[in-house]
């Protein structure tokens, strides 16, 4: 008789808030952090971006893991075709958070689910459309030195001590996080069935 091996979901992200949010939705999964660059192509657009990079985060766990689902996640902050990712310094997220004061900009996160053996690999992305309140040296220099800035894409986060940025938003508050949950849930019944 042969024995029937359960899929797992395989997380290719570090992003403690992918997890969370994948935990909240009541998923089991493994967390394998993926080694990837997350540069950005020239005359690459957002979406290409988005789901480039986050098929490159996929691919780099899918061979360690041929017989479950993988999944990889990407966010960009985009304002006038200027593609923000994560700050490399204080002074970059402060000139981020300077320039994103009192607009309208969009976020994209990228999902990608990839299934080696049963041959299967989807790409897509969320897009929504957030306006910051205007800001001031004070505010952004304080928020700077929270550091809850330097690890996400446009220098801030909705979720936590930076919703006080946000003026308002319309699309899914889940993809500015940074993991659009009925999209995943769309192309995990596509993979898992």
């Amino acid at each position: 008789m042969m024995e029937t091996r359960i899929m797992r979901l395989i997380l290719a992200s570090s992003s403690p808030r992918r997890q969370k949010l994948l935990g909240q939705m009541g998923y089991s999964f493994e967390i394998v952090a993926p080694d990837v660059a997350e540069t950005i192509g020239r005359d690459e657009s957002p979406g290409d971006h988005v789901l480039r990079v986050s098929r490159e985060k996929a691919e780099s766990v899918a061979a360690d893991f041929p017989d479950d689902c993988v999944l990889g996640a990407d966010t960009v902050v985009v304002l006038d075709n200027l593609i923000f990712g994560k700050p490399r310094s204080r002074e970059e997220a402060s000139g981020m958070l300077k320039t994103l004061s009192g607009r309208t900009h969009i976020v994209y996160t990228g999902l990608s689910l990839i299934h080696l053996s049963g041959g299967t690999s989807l790409s897509r992305y969320d897009s929504t459309r957030v306006t910051f309140n205007n800001l001031n040296e004070i505010d952004i220099e304080q928020y700077i030195k929270s550091g809850e800035p330097m690890d996400k894409a446009g220098a801030y986060g909705i979720q936590d001590m930076g919703s006080f940025l946000v003026d308002r938003y319309d699309g899914e508050l889940d993809t500015v996080i940074g993991f659009p949950r009925k999209l995943f849930e769309q192309m995990y019944q596509e993979v898992a069935g």
